[in-house]
């Protein structure tokens, strides 16, 4: 949805099922996303929306079975990932795209120390020997503000908080200077002060390594504050994207609403109820037009009867919404 020069991730019509007893559930339906050099764009939507999917799609670590990508393309720089075999596939991910996974508690291997984790990384992709990893291991978690970095890479996983897992988590994840840095839900499970902490390193240190991030979250307010660009993504679509005023300040999606009036402000009086969206996530095996149809307001007469099939359109220069919803208010 850009022409950019500098354009480094480009997503087209993805689709990403998971095959079960009855119909299979499109998790990722048709989803279309660019990614510039340098940008944080955030990926936004409650949970089930499909955004882990979407992320462990670009790295092709859906798990088959029962997931499997039938469609689209995933071009780096050029070359579509889906096209090349797993070897090929295995030099890139790490190397080329790196992944702060959802979970620190449960992201790294228990029974390896944290040495070991970063080490067998930079010796796979960097070609480095066992020494001199554990040199570039020190100094990472250093970068990463993880104390005594010297007495920790002889550590185990339980040995470090949750924040301190995190660390690593990101330490792990920029071990090979990537040129896009996935981070699905990097502060899930932390405390607000160790939040800020990670967000702040993440930035920080991207901007000085020059790499793009896909920040994947449910929480608007770390996004005004990081991104650049929002793709807001229900029931497997991207309904509506744009930069961070249009998304704010110009919402046109219903859910893009819903979800900003969602968000509690200080000026709100504690007697006065928190706006929630209506209803629930429809079944994404068997939707016929519009998916959000069920929770919108207002619906036209068209979306309510599924006459409108979805598909984004531009309403101002980078600015696209879903067409079903485009007319809704």
């Amino acid at each position: 949805m850009t022409n950019n020069s500098e354009n480094l991730l480009n997503i087209k019509n993805l689709r990403t099922i998971f095959r079960t007893s009855d119909d299979p559930v499109i998790a990722v339906n048709d989803v279309s996303i660019n990614i510039n050099k340098g940008e944080i764009v955030g990926i936004v939507g409650e949970s089930g929306c499909g955004k882990s999917v979407t992320a462990l799609s670009i790295m092709r670590l859906v798990p088959n079975p029962p997931g499997e990508i039938i469609s689209g393309e995933i071009l780096l720089e050029g070359n579509n990932l889906l096209s090349i075999d797993e070897s090929e596939m295995e030099k890139i991910r790490g190397k080329e795209i790196g992944m702060i996974f959802q979970e620190p508690m449960t992201s790294l291997n228990p029974v390896l120390t944290i040495g070991k984790q970063i080490t067998e990384i930079l010796e796979l992709h960097q070609g480095v020997d066992a020494k001199e990893a554990v040199i570039e291991a020190v100094r990472l978690l250093t970068i990463v503000g993880l104390p005594d970095p010297e007495i920790r890479v002889n550590e185990y996983p339980h040995q470090l908080s949750g924040g301190q897992r995190q660390r690593v988590m990101i330490a792990i994840a920029l071990s090979c200077n990537p040129k896009i840095l996935i981070a699905d839900e990097p502060t899930t499970a932390l405390d607000v002060t160790i939040q800020a902490q990670i967000l702040e390193l993440i930035k920080d240190l991207t901007t000085k390594m020059g790499t793009a991030v896909i920040l994947i979250t449910h929480n608007l307010g770390i996004l005004a504050r990081y991104a650049d660009r929002i793709y807001v993504m229900y029931g497997g679509h991207v309904v509506e994207s744009g930069n961070i005023i249009d998304i704010f300040n110009k919402p046109k999606h219903p859910y893009t609403v819903g979800l900003l009036n969602s968000v509690p402000t200080l000026e709100v009086n504690s007697d006065v109820e928190l706006s929630t969206i209506p209803g629930e996530v429809h079944d994404l095996s068997s939707i016929k037009g519009c998916v959000y149809r069920s929770r919108c307001a207002n619906p036209t007469n068209d979306c309510k009867e599924g006459k409108v099939e979805m598909g984004l359109i531009e309403i101002k220069p980078g600015h696209w919404v879903d067409q079903c919803c485009v007319n809704c208010k």
